[in-house]
């Protein structure tokens, strides 16, 4: 697993973690910097977890237009995490390849989350990258 990617499985794991306590990711994350007694976190890891907080609203309301027949409720936490992590990369990340967002966030849902997971990502993921150039301009 590249760094990258075990940049992501970290951005996720502190999503979720945030998202199960009821708590700030960044506010989670910034306990994390620096700590000595968890493992260094990486700088791609920061930039992620920042990037789909500031953008978290705009990020959940795609998302709520586009996973016909879910709410975010609805969704498990985990699977949550990752298409947010998916979106904000697919969106706002400039150097990562629109596929490359989408397998990576896909081979999250594998690792991570239920069988069915890895095609629910893919499909909302693949919806909103057949928009993702008019989207980018309005962003």
């Amino acid at each position: 697993m590249g760094a990258r990617s075990k940049a992501r499985k970290r951005a996720v794991d502190l999503l979720f973690e945030a998202a199960v306590r009821g708590a700030d990711p960044v506010t989670l994350l910034a306990d994390r910097v620096g700590n000595p007694d968890v493992p260094p976190v990486n700088d791609y890891t920061v930039s992620l977890v920042e990037g789909i907080t500031a953008h978290r609203a705009r990020i959940d309301e795609l998302l709520t237009e586009h996973a016909e027949g879910w709410s975010l409720a609805r969704m498990p936490a985990v699977d949550l995490a990752v298409l947010r992590l998916g979106l904000y990369e697919l969106l706002w990340a400039e150097d990562v390849p629109d596929a490359v967002a989408i397998d990576e966030a896909v081979q999250l849902a594998k690792s991570l989350s239920t069988d069915d997971s890895p095609r629910f990502v893919n499909g909302v993921l693949g919806r909103i990258a057949g928009i993702a150039d008019r989207l980018r301009a309005t962003l």
